[in-house]
């Protein structure tokens, strides 16, 4: 399980690999081909809000065909991408399921053949809990979300998150209990901007100790085995 990420995605060029994505495919797939990806995690974030700035790979749900994948590729090669600069590994993992495509929203086209969604707030939020990893950014960009609703005088509740849960996962049976813990603290403390700076923070510190303990006990990590990995090491740090 690895912890480094070099390469560096910003809202800018992001939008400018995806409109590169959108040419190559216009030129091997024809002029009225199109294609339909959906942004989720990082790349959603960054292209909606403005409190995160980077992420180091583009997650997307998205049809696997051989001229997308090509197209992939060749923007990859062409730039020194690296391998999966574009993925759709989300697939894989607990917050996936089909429902989120009821729950996407048009972002923008690139070159009349590459539309692009994303997920709305709420949903964005209950994927992120879903996830619910310590050492990631997935605790505080629940947070960044609220935050930047709350600025906008379109404020978030818990009972839209609820509802959010029940539709894509069915109920809240499978969610860690610190997950649910900490979206329940975090409305009920309810300063938003304070707690979304004290959650990467912690974020920050879990990563940290999780490369520290990588290195010290290689292949020993686990992704099933992170959170009680993570207990531990802070309960070493404070004794």
């Amino acid at each position: 399980m690895s912890f480094e990420n070099s390469y560096i995605i910003n809202k800018d060029n992001l939008d400018f690999y995806l409109n590169e994505l959108s040419k190559t495919y216009k030129k091997i797939a024809g002029r009225k081909a199109t294609f339909e990806i959906i942004l989720i995690g990082g790349a959603a974030i960054i292209e909606n809000y403005g409190f995160r700035d980077m992420t180091t790979d583009i997650d997307a749900i998205y049809d696997t065909f051989s001229s997308m994948k090509e197209a992939i590729n060749i923007v990859g090669d062409k730039y020194n991408l690296p391998n999966g600069w574009l993925n759709d590994d989300f697939k894989k993992t607990l917050s996936y399921t089909p429902k989120l495509y009821n729950y996407s929203v048009p972002y923008k086209t690139f070159n009349q053949v590459l539309n692009v969604r994303t997920i709305t707030a709420e949903y964005m939020i209950a994927m992120k809990l879903r996830a619910g990893r310590q050492y990631k950014n997935d605790l505080s960009d629940i947070v960044g979300i609220l935050y930047e609703h709350e600025k906008m005088g379109e404020p978030i509740t818990f009972e839209q998150i609820d509802i959010a849960v029940k539709n894509l996962y069915g109920s809240w049976d499978a969610f860690d209990e610190s997950v649910v813990k900490f979206i329940k603290d975090v409305f009920a403390d309810g300063a938003f901007e304070k707690l979304y700076a004290v959650t990467r923070e912690n974020e920050k510190e879990a990563k940290s100790l999780l490369v520290q303990f990588e290195k010290d006990c290689p292949g020993l990590l686990k992704t099933e085995s992170v959170n009680s990995v993570l207990e531990q090491l802070r309960k070493r740090c404070k004794e």
